[in-house]
């Protein structure tokens, strides 16, 4: 659970306030039971960033991008992502799961720093599934319905959705 209080902590958030839900390992192992997590770290210059930032349409704040390949009998399940953001200057950390493909396989909230009415409910999250860096990625579109007060919360977690998937395609162009 350090490493998911460290990332909140980098990005300038007070984990005071933070429920956690699932710890890093937890959800590593929901995402891919069984199989063997490797972690890599992608070190990305500003133009990356900023192309990663272009594509996802929301800001891209660090160049250190840490992945978490699950591999299962040596085949690649797919790359986890950990992105910490606030929501109503509260913090939530994400966890998104990209696909060999490129889509979104899974999403977990870890931690949410504000009330539960605010907390999208997991099924909010399961609608980004399958879901790929386009226009269908965004609350209000026809694949992704609002959840009644939690607005904000799901925006954020679009937002979180969109910079993983960017990040994921900047670092896959440059493998």
């Amino acid at each position: 659970m350090s490493a998911l209080f460290a990332a909140i902590v980098a990005l300038g958030l007070s984990t005071a306030n933070a429920e956690v839900l699932l710890s890093m390992d937890e959800a590593l192992a929901l995402a891919f039971p069984g199989c063997e997590i490797q972690q890599r770290t992608a070190y990305l210059s500003y133009e990356q960033r900023q192309a990663a930032a272009e594509a996802a349409g929301v800001p891209v704040e660090s160049g250190l991008v840490r992945q978490y390949q699950g591999i299962c009998d040596g085949v690649l399940a797919g790359t986890a992502y950990f992105d910490s953001h606030p929501v109503r200057e509260l913090p939530s950390t994400l966890m998104v799961v990209v696909s060999p493909e490129g889509r979104i396989a899974r999403a977990e909230l870890l931690s949410f720093g504000g009330p539960d009415e605010h907390r999208p409910p997991p099924a909010f999250y399961a609608q980004i599934h399958g879901l790929g860096l386009g226009r269908e990625l965004a609350v209000r579109r026809k694949a992704l319905h609002p959840v009644s007060g939690a607005t904000l919360s799901g925006r954020a977690a679009v937002d979180a959705a969109r910079r993983v998937l960017a990040l994921h395609g900047v670092i896959r162009a440059v493998e």
